[in-house]
């Protein structure tokens, strides 16, 4: 049985509320409510990619929080923030090594004929679904520029 990552979302926010681990489900609620809200607002019902952009997105947020609570001081709340990017990225899937990436690129150059910097973007956009969760794109765009300039 396959189990998709709503489900095992909200099966982890029951085993948190019968374990009495508050920061686990607090952490899990604040997905569940942005998942919902994604819902809601779009009318769809959001499949397992779409699920992983919200927590790419919530992780993101969560560390520009901490980089701005530890600069003003505020270790305690930079401690929650810390506490949240743990159980989100425990959803996560596990994340390209740079080899794997640069052979990644490599076939998308390959596959779309990129020749020059003009074809970046549809490099980019060939591995963009591919990555999506497991690879910085910051990092992508870097690594493809240092190919596509050789």
């Amino acid at each position: 049985m396959v189990i998709d990552l709503k489900q095992k979302i909200t099966e982890d926010m029951k085993i948190a509320m019968r374990a009495g681990n508050t920061k686990q489900r607090d952490a899990i609620r604040l997905l569940q409510a942005a998942i919902k809200q994604k819902e809601v607002d779009e009318r769809i019902i959001l499949d397992d990619s779409g699920v992983i952009a919200i927590i790419e997105k919530m992780l993101k947020q969560r560390k520009d929080s901490i980089t701005q609570y530890e600069a003003a001081q505020r270790f305690d709340l930079a401690n929650n923030e810390k506490d949240e990017v743990l159980v989100l990225s425990a959803y996560m899937p596990k994340p390209f090594n740079e080899s794997e990436i640069n052979t990644l690129i490599s076939e998308a150059i390959v596959e779309i004929g990129a020749v020059s910097m003009q074809d970046m973007g549809k490099v980019i956009a060939i591995l963009k679904p591919k990555l999506a969760g497991r690879a910085d794109m910051a990092k992508v765009s870097i690594l493809i520029k240092e190919k596509m300039s050789i």
